[in-house]
């Protein structure tokens, strides 16, 4: 579960996060035949913030790396690792996660080189007051969410859930959505991502996939955030 030696939470023992995502991004741009004004278009983030992040010296939400990753069409993970080699089976010891920090957001990969990448589980970690953005995020497939410890709220088209341990939450992730750690504890869950594979939406409902790159995220309507 969570460690309370605050020293094993530290990113200063990794490389920086916003390091590895900045190069990721430009390699990933590049490769693509993208302008950095292109992607900002595409993905609908501001300029200025893309050229901070892709020279590392801004770090992302988790809700910024998801508009990324639908707007280049990769898995979320691409941003923290080296090059895949597929495999159709991935055993992963927990002492060799691999992990990146995002502020004060650990996410650790457990599905790492999976061949496919259809279902991209992960470890997060969250200090008190640390979610995944102060907006709301849009994106294909579905989401399940298991609260390992503490506690975590999700809102889900104003719709609050508070999650504590043991509880589990799995919902269309093209309905507007947020989480955060509200309480006073480091909180960790297990949250795996299931993408949609192109052809057809979660519950029947078909979306335009550039529509979906409009609409990744929404303004965040007030509230306590």
């Amino acid at each position: 579960m969570v460690s309370s030696d605050n020293d094993r939470f530290s990113p200063a023992e990794h490389t920086p996060a916003e390091v590895l995502v900045g190069r990721k991004l430009r390699e990933l741009r590049t490769k693509q035949g993208l302008s950095l004004r292109a992607l900002a278009g595409r993905s609908g983030l501001n300029f200025n913030t893309l050229s901070l992040v892709e020279n590392g010296k801004s770090s992302p939400s988790v809700g910024t790396l998801q508009q990324l990753a639908l707007a280049l069409d990769v898995p979320i993970s691409t941003f923290f690792e080296s090059e895949p080699v597929e495999k159709p089976i991935v055993f992963t010891p927990v002492d060799q996660r691999p992990q990146a920090f995002f502020g004060s957001v650990r996410m650790q990969n457990l599905g790492r080189d999976l061949a496919g990448s259809a279902v991209q589980p992960f470890v997060v970690t969250l200090r008190p007051g640390m979610g995944s953005s102060d907006r709301e995020i849009v994106h294909t497939g579905y989401e399940f969410v298991y609260c390992l410890s503490g506690s975590i709220h999700y809102e889900i088209e104003r719709e609050e859930f508070r999650l504590a341990p043991g509880d589990s939450l799995v919902f269309e992730a093209h309905l507007p959505h947020r989480w955060e750690n509200k309480g006073a504890d480091t909180a960790e869950i297990l949250l795996i991502l299931y993408p949609s594979d192109g052809r057809e939406e979660p519950g029947g409902r078909h979306f335009n996939i550039e529509y979906l790159k409009k609409e990744i995220t929404l303004p965040g309507r007030g509230g306590e955030r």
